[in-house]
């Protein structure tokens, strides 16, 4: 069975003021939403964390294989009128964020496509929804808010004025980033300088009580 509702996918429109985008909710589907929580990695806090430093397996292991399957690639090509073929994906899994994340930004040069699904049961705050934006100046001037819960998909076709962020948030945010890049050279460049966070984050927390056990 998959993971993954790829017909609720392939039924949304894709949106393109100010740039190309699609946000589809419950993506991941709800009998399956649980399991994968379950074996949702535990991270060293806050940042993008590459796999390669945390422990995959079980459900969330096998829904990486499906999102960075053929079926997922194909259904994003067709949305998006884009051929990525030879182009090379990598991921990163977040799990806390910091009142200093969220600032707005467009994503650099070498990505092609942005990927992220939200993997929180519930959202209450105001903060921490992510806005796509029309411009670099004002969160308020938002063309879309993207609820981080439930499985939402967000995905957006990087552009000069893919603008977006969200208001100032301290606390568990668990989200996986997944995007098609430039080359093999940026996958190897970004993954990492990820792991070098990921390690000197694991190193703290060996020194901070407490911290050990605050991956959920």
């Amino acid at each position: 069975m998959d993971y993954l509702d790829f017909n609720a996918l392939e039924s949304t429109p894709l949106q393109r003021d100010p740039f190309e985008y699609v946000v589809v909710p419950d993506f991941i589907r709800a009998e399956r939403f649980v399991d994968i929580l379950a074996d949702y990695p535990v991270v060293p806090g806050p940042g993008s964390h590459p796999p390669a430093e945390l422990e995959i397996h079980g459900h969330f292991e096998r829904l990486m294989e499906e999102l960075r399957g053929p079926k997922f690639c194909a259904a994003i090509e067709r949305k998006f009128a884009i051929d990525l073929s030879g182009r090379p994906t990598m991921y990163t899994v977040r799990g806390f964020v910091r009142e200093k994340d969220g600032s707005i930004h467009t994503d650099s040069t070498t990505k092609i496509i942005t990927v992220l699904l939200y993997m929180n049961e519930r959202w209450q705050e105001d903060a921490g929804r992510l806005r796509l934006l029309r411009g670099p100046e004002d969160l308020e001037d938002y063309v879309a808010e993207v609820p981080p819960y439930g499985g939402t998909l967000l995905v957006f076709k990087r552009a000069d004025n893919s603008w977006h962020g969200h208001k100032p948030f301290a606390g568990p945010r668990r989200a996986i980033q997944l995007n098609w890049v430039t080359s093999q050279e940026v996958v190897d460049s970004e993954q990492r300088r990820h792991q070098v966070s990921t390690r000197f984050k694991k190193f703290k927390r060996l020194f901070v009580p407490g911290r050990a056990a605050a991956g959920h």
